[in-house]
């Protein structure tokens, strides 16, 4: 449609002035690797979908930084991604330690481009009830969450608003775009989770920076597999896996790492520079309707 109305213009002539082809066509902004010379901070990097996009990242040209609570598979994970990638240690319920990542990015590389706040904590396997939830248990989902989270945009905004520029990204869920998905404290941090996105994007919108976020669909990490070892005693690996990977909607496919990487790839490259307060659900159509369990009409009889 854009081409036709490039070549026709509204008078049916061949337009000039209008939107045109260049000789490479409509591509990316980057005409190459998206994040070529960008600089990133990921939290909770050292597994799962941190790690995924780490890689994802420095494939894009980018060079990471890695802050995880974990100081086996952190260091572990720089090295794949050596010499573009380097590990700090970060519990990001600590401000300092968020703080002290974010000076590291900017101490190493000159600057700060992508902020991607990734850590969380699910809360534990099976979920109690409503009327038995632990509080103490909501406070700690809460603060690596939501407080976590919070923390990351402040120090990235510190650095990034008075460069002009910079993309700020958190991991939602689909447990924080319907209820029911997950254990109680887990699903009410992801959904605080698009909240404090419109709200940090409405003011650092001017200041060119934009803040964005991702809701991906079940991933069998070794995150995801490992809680779901609780709620199925004696299940092995293999079959919980089968399981995670049957939970979606859209026919042929299932969500993975590499999906969820590549969605915060785009939001963090300049293809999204018009792209702010966004929620980018990452779920092969789940949340977008309810099954009905209409008994079909030979069940009827």
């Amino acid at each position: 449609m854009l081409r036709f109305i490039a070549r026709r213009g509204f008078t049916g002539k061949a337009a000039v002035g209008f939107c045109r082809e260049t000789q490479a066509g409509f591509a990316s902004m980057g005409g190459g690797r998206r994040l070529e010379g960008k600089v990133a901070l990921i939290t909770g990097g050292a597994s799962g979908l941190g790690r995924a996009t780490a890689h994802e990242f420095v494939h894009q040209g980018a060079r990471v930084v890695i802050a995880d609570i974990d100081a086996q598979l952190g260091p572990r994970v720089a090295a794949e991604l050596a010499p573009h990638a380097k590990f700090v240690p970060c519990d990001v319920c600590v401000e300092q330690h968020v703080a002290d990542a974010v000076d590291l990015a900017v101490a190493e590389y000159g600057k700060l481009d992508v902020m991607h706040n990734n850590a969380a904590f699910p809360g534990t396997l099976p979920p109690p009830g409503i009327a038995d939830l632990d509080l103490d248990e909501f406070d700690r989902v809460m603060r690596v969450n939501v407080r976590g989270v919070v923390a990351g945009i402040k120090h990235a905004a510190r650095v990034m608003a008075p460069a002009g520029s910079g993309s700020i990204l958190c991991t939602g869920s689909v447990s924080g775009v319907m209820g029911g998905l997950g254990p109680h404290p887990y699903t009410v941090s992801k959904f605080a989770i698009p909240g404090i996105v419109k709200s940090a994007a409405a003011e650092l919108c001017r200041s060119g920076v934009r803040v964005n976020c991702i809701s991906p669909f079940a991933v069998a990490t070794p995150l995801v597999v490992g809680q779901l070892a609780m709620f199925y005693p004696g299940v092995g690996r293999e079959r919980i896996v089968e399981i995670v990977n049957g939970l979606g909607v859209l026919k042929g496919t299932r969500c993975e790492e590499a999906d969820v990487a590549k969605a915060a790839a785009y939001l963090a490259s300049d293809d999204a520079k018009f792209v702010t307060g966004h929620n980018l659900v990452v779920d092969g159509g789940f949340t977008c309707f309810k099954h009905l369990d209409l008994p079909m009409p030979d069940q009827l009889a």
